[in-house]
């Protein structure tokens, strides 16, 4: 059986191998259906309306599949562990949920810096627009997203299942997440935490520069700009992003930036939280709350209902 729920035992005979973790869990509560709805909801928007198949939202529906896959990843472990408290999760199970969660944190990451690359060329380069972000252009990014996540996946995911796990088999978390599993190794992690380092510097410090260096320029131009009106309307265009940005990369790094084994678990999963269950459900209201076309296209969804 995958699941069961049963009392944490904190060591096994001596020279036994972990077979299952327990996952301690999460001590709130917390709702999933109206993740799952409001980006849905987003996608089927996008799809249905030819107006809003511009750029900005084709990356927008990518962003909310995957904050769909986020809570279909994260939240099966946490509401068990909501319901029958500590239970048990099967090796693989744990490895097959720690890569898909690995897939989508890179992923998030690429794509967020495509989305503010695409602010960039909309607001510095308008009139190449259409010549920079034509559709083969936004789908080799998108595709450069996800196929980046899976790679950075494959190799943490590997390196991680390939540690040998002697006990204690308790995870202090809601999931099956990289610190947590390196702080149960009893073997030599320096290979792991060294991929985990590069893989740190290539995903999050390198999407991170490329948004930051996105915005720097953004700025400047908006800062140049002849009236206040159309220095307003070049800012609502980019806060969405920027709010969102900041959610996720604030957390984000605060984790997996510091040193693998971090022993603030209490800390960790409430940031966790964050990016796995607030960030998919305040996203879809960030960025259509003020969104004109998305509020038009809803309403004439309803109206041909």
């Amino acid at each position: 059986m995958l699941f069961s729920g049963m009392e944490p035992s904190l060591e096994l005979a001596n020279g036994t191998r972990v077979q299952q973790f327990i996952l301690l869990g999460l001590s709130t509560r917390l709702g999933v259906r109206g993740v799952l709805f409001a980006n849905t909801l987003i996608v089927s928007l996008i799809c249905s309306h030819s107006q809003l198949r511009k750029p900005m939202y084709f990356f927008l529906g990518n962003l909310s599949c995957l904050e769909m896959c986020y809570v279909s990843v994260t939240m099966p472990t946490l509401l068990l562990g909501l319901w029958v408290g500590p239970y048990h999760l099967s090796f693989m199970a744990c490895m097959t949920q720690l890569f898909f969660f690995i897939v989508l944190m890179g992923t998030e990451c690429i794509l967020l810096a495509s989305m503010a690359y695409d602010r960039y060329v909309a607001i510095c380069r308008p009139l190449h627009y259409l010549l920079l972000m034509r559709p083969r252009v936004c789908v080799g990014l998108a595709l450069t997203s996800w196929l980046g996540g899976l790679v950075v996946s494959v190799a943490k995911t590997t390196c991680i299942a390939s540690l040998s796990y002697c006990g204690p088999n308790v995870l202090n978390h809601f999931f099956c997440d990289v610190s947590p599993l390196l702080n149960l190794s009893c073997t030599h992690v320096a290979l792991t935490e060294l991929v985990d380092f590069i893989s740190a510097i290539v995903i999050f410090c390198g999407t991170l520069l490329v948004t930051l260096a996105s915005y720097s320029a953004i700025g400047m131009a908006v800062l140049r700009m002849p009236s206040a009106a159309a220095r307003r309307k070049a800012f609502s265009t980019c806060a969405s992003h920027l709010v969102v940005v900041g959610i996720f990369y604030s957390a984000a790094l605060f984790i997996y930036c510091r040193p693998s084994r971090i022993k603030s678990m209490d800390l960790n999963k409430v940031l966790s939280v964050i990016y796995t269950v607030a960030t998919p459900l305040c996203n879809p209201v960030i960025y259509c709350l003020r969104n004109r076309e998305v509020h038009a296209a809803f309403r004439r969804s309803l109206h041909w209902s």
